[in-house]
């Protein structure tokens, strides 16, 4: 079975995702925030993680669908992305997400022309930029999502370090943060993998939480070091 999902996947995926950012691109002007290409996207992830053989379990019973947040999740692999897809289609979430990513044929522009924020951490003025662009977003009800890791962890034991960049964004989005911990999705394709492998993966969301009550910009290096082992702490918890 196994065999039959990967065999899915790889025939299928790529169609699937060049399908889908055709129709992103085509329904991005319409609606409001690009709510209907939003919902095309998380179609896609769900039906890909279905090819893939991948179940997820998710506890988002901490939040308020009717809330726009920062989520911030922690970093094992690329089917994060598809994962998150799935279990956030009743929030409008932007990700901001490396450069690189939108560089993609057909998926990449697609990503910008919905709204979704690439940032190249190395440049500071383009960093800064992609930060002042989600702040926007934001602003327009829009949830944003960040992983405050920057890149996906090489040890799945620990979440890797935490950049600066994701708790500036969270203090200018002016929103309540919404910590989510991933867990499993490194067995399912871990870093410098290609094929996927079924499994489960489980996806919990914190208590949210108001940054500014706690952390002024000042202070972002007080707060990556408080999000960071608050963090650690419940993905140790529920390894």
């Amino acid at each position: 079975m196994a065999l039959v999902h990967r065999a899915l996947f790889i025939l299928i995926f790529p169609v699937l995702t060049a399908v889908v950012s055709s129709l992103c691109w085509l329904t991005a002007g319409i609606g409001e925030n690009a709510v209907l290409a939003h919902r095309i996207e998380c179609l896609w992830a769900r039906i890909a993680l279905a090819l893939a053989g991948v179940r997820v379990r998710a506890d988002l019973s901490r939040l308020d669908r009717s809330v726009p947040y920062v989520f911030m999740p922690n970093h094992q692999s690329h089917f994060d992305i598809l994962v998150l897809f799935a279990v956030l289609r009743d929030w409008n979430v932007r990700f901001v997400a490396k450069e690189s990513l939108f560089k993609i044929p057909i998926f990449g522009p697609a990503m910008l022309k919905t709204g979704h924020i690439p940032i190249l951490r190395e440049n500071s003025r383009k960093a800064m930029r992609a930060i002042d662009d989600a702040a926007e977003a934001a602003k327009r009800g829009m949830s944003m999502l960040i992983f405050p890791e920057g890149t996906r962890s090489l040890d799945p034991a620990h979440l890797g370090e935490f950049k600066i960049g994701g708790m500036i964004m969270a203090l200018k989005c002016a929103r309540p943060v919404a910590p989510i911990i991933i867990s499993g999705s490194h067995a399912v394709l871990p870093k410098h993998s290609i094929l996927p492998k079924p499994c489960e993966v489980r996806v919990e969301a914190l208590e949210p939480f108001d940054p500014s009550e706690r952390f002024t910009l000042k202070q972002r290096e007080q707060f990556r070091t408080w999000l960071k082992e608050h963090m650690e702490q419940a993905y140790q918890e529920r390894r």
